[in-house]
């Protein structure tokens, strides 16, 4: 291990720590990552209009575009009394980095960044192709979205994602949406309900259908699992009211191949049946949207509709790329994530060639005393070193 860079992961994976970055607040983060990028003299350090910090090293010869890709943005610290440590302190203590996104991810950013610069040190920039490193914002609200801006500037010909995997090799993940669906009723004072319509009666006889939907079932990545996460009427508080609307969320995990109308189409097959058996009965599905201010000021949006994706692990680049991290004495084995990432958009949406790789263990995240140890991630600074070097000269 070269100790120059493992030491720079660590500092800078502390420098990230030490910055509260919430969801479009990541603008502190963000000043550390780019100062950082400029002392280890990247060629290029660009801030886009999201707020996505990514740097580039230009090799000597032509070849492909390689992304890492890091989000810098963190869940909230609901209550510091409760961490043994404090969160954004940083503290080094039995082998272990601590702090609100150690492992989600800053220690996977800061060891990306630091390869980036080992690699162009070693090769004396004498190497085919370009590697971007990607500080990624918004990742925690809409998984690939920020991603767009960054896949329509540079073009990767490969990425690499560095949510944490314990230093194995993930070839795929299930996508996520979250389904809206609303039934319609008709006002009345609850002393006269059956002048009314009760739009939660209403929902619980389609929940009963929908929970009747046989989930799909991937061999890899297994069930397409729906599960209702909330409910809630409207007038609320239903003081002496009979709902004229009930609201439910579904949280629906994708596999592959799954689109937003396959995804929809046994929803509204349900609404279907139950409207030709009851006249009075109005609902309708949708997919959920979101709306965010970054740190910018610029407005990020979108549909929460994000797909699975999923590669064969002889796939020639997923063989290159483990066959260099045994070579460097790093035991990685092929799995895949069981949560969502910005994956879904480069492998998802766009179809580039994609694996994930990360320091620090996946149960880590958004937990309390969050932590990274240091043998990770001087692994993981290793590791994403031998993955540039693996697929620059693919």
């Amino acid at each position: 291990m070269n100790e120059k860079y493992f030491s720079i992961a660590t500092t800078l994976c502390q420098d990230l720590i030490h910055c509260t970055s919430l969801s479009g607040r990541e603008d502190k983060a963000a000043a550390v990552l780019k100062e950082t990028m400029e002392r280890l003299g990247f060629d290029e350090i660009t801030t886009d209009r999201y707020g996505n910090v990514v740097g580039t090293i230009t090799g000597s010869k032509p070849g492909p575009c390689v992304l890492l890709d890091g989000h810098i943005d963190t869940v909230p610290v609901p209550d510091k009394s409760v961490w043994s440590y404090d969160p954004f302190g940083a503290v080094i203590e039995d082998g272990k980095i601590y702090g609100r996104g150690a492992s989600d991810m800053k220690g996977a950013v800061a060891a990306m960044t630091a390869a980036a610069a080992w690699y162009a040190e070693e090769t004396g920039r004498d190497f085919p192709g370009k590697i971007c490193v990607a500080g990624v914002v918004h990742e925690e609200c809409f998984e690939g979205i920020a991603s767009r801006e960054i896949s329509a500037a540079f073009e990767p010909d490969f990425v690499v994602i560095g949510e944490a995997s314990e230093l194995n090799v993930k070839i795929g993940q299930r996508g996520r949406a979250e389904i809206v669906v609303e039934t319609t009723g008709k006002p009345a004072h609850s002393a006269n309900p059956e002048k009314g319509i009760n739009a939660v009666h209403k929902m619980t006889r389609l929940i009963e259908k929908i929970d009747q939907i046989e989930p799909k079932e991937q061999p890899v990545l297994g069930k397409g699992i729906c599960v209702l996460t909330d409910i809630i009427s409207t007038p609320y508080p239903g003081a002496s009211v009979v709902p004229s609307n009930c609201r439910v969320t579904y949280d629906r995990r994708l596999l592959v191949g799954e689109t937003p109308e396959s995804v929809l189409a046994p929803f509204q097959a349900a609404i279907s049946e139950l409207s030709e058996k009851d006249p009075d009965f109005k609902a309708k599905v949708s997919f959920a949207s979101g709306r965010e201010e970054c740190y910018t000021g610029e407005l990020i949006e979108g549909t929460r509709f994000f797909p699975a994706w999923l590669y064969d692990a002889e796939t020639p680049f997923m063989q290159a790329v483990l066959d260099g991290l045994h070579g460097e004495g790093i035991a990685s084995k092929i799995s895949h994530y069981a949560f969502c990432t910005n994956g879904s958009h480069y492998a998802g949406e766009k179809s580039i060639p994609t694996l994930g790789f990360g320091p620090s263990l996946e149960n880590l995240a958004h937990t309390i005393d969050e932590y990274i140890e240091l043998e990770q991630l001087q692994k993981g600074t290793s590791g994403y070193r031998v993955i540039l070097k693996a697929l620059l000269n693919l």
